[in-house]
């Protein structure tokens, strides 16, 4: 028994979809970003999935008494799987032209694992958390979710066919039991596990669920809401609602979580509510939303690889370049509208028989795992090219752009310049702390350290800010300004700001923290950043104004630290060597980039009255890290190297890139284990 069409919820898919990719497109208005919670329209989706699911299931079964799992999941495969093979077919050979070695291995495992309707465990256990840059690099980061689905449409039917036989008296009593559990454990995951909360069907259910809900009232009725007045309200509440997650929300907030709850009950209210009477209703139902929501899942296939593809290759940057992501979504349209006639329809077309739609899925499948299991296995040494790639000195530009693009993948974008430093707390029911503290340089070592923290099982806690190290009774104001009477002190690094900073650090007691940045900059007030080694410093363009004198910073830090360590364990990152070029510029140039290496003995020079303010700073629960054992002096005597034959360690001339703050991380964890070790 077919379910009667209503066009309005074709046209919540459109604004879903579009809410997605205004969301993963970066759009910005007047450097503002409208649509930071535009994610939330993978929520919307999965309410719709399991209205319409349950719908189709329980209408069969009250109307006829019988449902066909086999007819069910031949409907599943030709809507799902000809359009998602078909983008992945013909994403292939881009990544092939425009994929460094690593990258490629990459990419070949994210579809190996989402052929398996697996990808959100990938993507989950290799670190890859959603809304983080080096995540706009992935072409199918966004299968996560089709994985999500696919899970919830194996095991609910089966769940709902043996529920219905046996318990159908108590069926809504479960539906509301499993939604109230999935809801509780995914606000309980949004606080303690957050990587893995986002990316599972257990704390994703719920919304499914309250999709399957809303179709039970409607066929246990025998209709939906019959009220005009809530009728004619309610569709336009709900709508507010979902505008107002997809405006207002953020990817730093807790989600899913009860916060979610606000665009799913909007999604549920229009859904049973909205009327062909009602204004909501009529606009959604119009040509323009309805033809996007036919071609949404197409659209939202598409998206993700070609914007992936622009970043890559750096056609598109990940906040400008509006111009140019216009035309990628022209790209992506005329994409979508191609798969939806050619591939979409037909497929779904009783004429075209389901034989020869498993013969073109088998071998589009044998395809795609046979090569990329190859390339997972032994990556594209196999074929004979992948030190043809790592080779700087090949001045072929695409060659070039396959190095450049794992310096462009940073990690230093989350809790970065954060307004409220609740924002910044994970796992905040860990009695043990990790508090990290310092400017961009430190901001690079996040996404990676927090990963590692967290599967430790500590709180973890952040606060950096561009150019501004942990020195309290300082202010930092404009340039050219002489008095803090008459400038503008900088509101997010100031001694107000240091004072609540150190309180709430001494109120984690017996905590880890990790204390860096760019000590010479500082202290000295000059950057070397792209200097050439002999060549004359830039004045900064801020200066710290201090309560006392400049020559009172060194004993303020060391004081500091020094109390700080009587109740905590202090870990002193080093600085980071600086380079002497921009690695970005460098590699795009048409030069020999063969010598990516600066001196050891300048950076010596330039760092040595940090390097005694550290040296000085005495306590038992002091630890160091020294980044330039790691960069200097290894590959090459008294020079610091930006690179080796594999790996890029900066992503420009200052700033780690993934590879070279993974590096740093890894001894920092070193340290917490010794700690570890220590108070036990």
């Amino acid at each position: 028994m077919k379910i009667t069409y209503r066009p309005e919820i074709d046209g919540l898919r459109a604004i879903a979809v579009g809410s997605v990719i205004l969301y993963h497109a970066q759009i910005t208005i007047f450097g503002y970003q409208p649509f930071k919670g535009g994610f939330v329209g993978v929520d919307i989706f999965f309410v719709i999935s399991g209205y319409l699911i349950t719908s189709i299931i329980l209408k069969e079964l009250v109307t006829t008494g019988f449902f066909s799992l086999k007819h069910f999941y031949k409907k599943r495969i030709r809507r799902i799987l000809p359009a998602l093979l078909f983008v992945k077919l013909v994403s292939l050979p881009f990544a092939w032209m425009y994929f460094m070695p690593n990258s490629f291995v990459d990419f070949s495992k994210s579809i190996l694992y989402s052929l398996g309707f697996s990808s959100n465990f990938y993507f989950h256990y290799s670190g890859q958390q959603y809304g983080a840059e080096s995540g706009l690099f992935k072409p199918f980061l966004h299968t996560w979710s089709l994985s999500v689905e696919e899970q919830f449409y194996i095991l609910f039917p089966i769940t709902l066919l043996v529920t219905f036989k046996y318990f159908r008296k108590y069926l809504i009593h479960i539906l509301i039991l499993g939604f109230a559990i999935s809801l509780g454990l995914a606000d309980w995951g949004s606080r303690n596990h957050p990587f893995f909360n986002f990316y599972v069907l257990p704390t994703r259910g719920w919304e499914l669920l309250a999709g399957s809900i809303i179709a039970y009232f409607e066929i246990n009725n025998g209709n939906r809401s019959k009220n005009k007045t809530l009728n004619l309200i309610l569709p336009t509440i709900g709508l507010l609602l979902i505008g107002h997650s997809i405006l207002f929300f953020n990817d730093k907030m807790f989600h899913p979580s009860f916060y979610t709850l606000s665009p799913i009950i909007g999604v549920c209210l229009f859904i049973w509510f909205s009327n062909k009477k009602e204004i909501i209703t009529k606009i959604l139902s119009t040509k323009l939303f309805v033809g996007i929501g036919l071609i949404s899942y197409s659209l939202y296939l598409w998206h993700y690889p070609i914007f992936a593809f622009a970043r890559y290759t750096e056609f598109i940057s990940s906040a400008s370049n509006m111009d140019r992501k216009i035309i990628l979504g022209l790209f992506v349209f005329l994409g979508s509208i191609i798969t939806y006639y050619f591939i979409e329809k037909p497929a779904r077309n009783k004429d075209f028989k389901f034989k020869s739609i498993l013969k073109l899925i088998t071998a589009s499948y044998l395809i795609l795992i046979i090569f990329n299991s190859i390339i997972a296995v032994n990556g594209l040494s196999f074929f004979k090219i992948g030190d043809d790639i790592m080779n700087e000195k090949n001045n072929n530009l695409i060659l070039k752009k396959k190095i450049l693009s794992s310096v462009r993948i940073s990690s230093n974008d989350i809790c970065y310049n954060p307004d409220d430093l609740e924002q910044c707390i994970f796992n905040k029911l860990s009695k043990r702390s990790v508090y990290l503290v310092g400017d961009s340089v430190m901001g690079s070592l996040i996404l990676n350290l927090k990963d590692k923290v967290l599967n430790k099982n500590y709180r973890f806690v952040t606060s950096i800010h561009g150019d501004c190290l942990f020195f309290p009774g300082f202010n930092r104001v404009n340039a050219n300004v002489k008095s803090i009477a008459i400038g503008t002190i900088d509101k997010k690094c100031n001694d107000a700001y240091f004072s609540k900073l150190k309180k709430d650090i001494k109120n984690y007691k017996n905590s880890i923290i990790i204390i860096g940045g760019r000590f010479p900059l500082s202290l000295n007030l000059y950057r070397f950043e792209g200097v050439p080694e002999g060549g004359k410093a830039n004045k900064w363009e801020h200066k710290y104004t201090p309560v006392g004198k400049f020559d009172s910073i060194q004993s303020s830090f060391k004081s500091l630290i020094e109390d700080l360590q009587k109740d905590n364990h202090v870990i002193l990152i080093y600085p980071v060597p600086v380079l002497s070029f921009n690695i970005h510029r460098r590699l795009s140039s048409s030069q020999d980039n063969g010598n990516l290496t600066t001196s050891y003995e300048v950076f010596k020079e330039r760092t040595k009255s940090s390097f005694d303010m550290l040296n000085q700073t005495k306590g038992t629960n002091i630890h160091r890290i020294y980044p330039h054992k790691l960069l200097c002096n290894t590959l090459i005597k008294k020079r610091c190297v930006a690179k080796d034959d594999k790996n890029i360690f900066y992503r420009d001339d200052i700033h780690l890139s993934s590879k070279g703050a993974g590096m740093i991380n890894n001894l920092i964890m070193k340290e917490i284990e010794k700690i570890e070790l220590k108070s036990n």
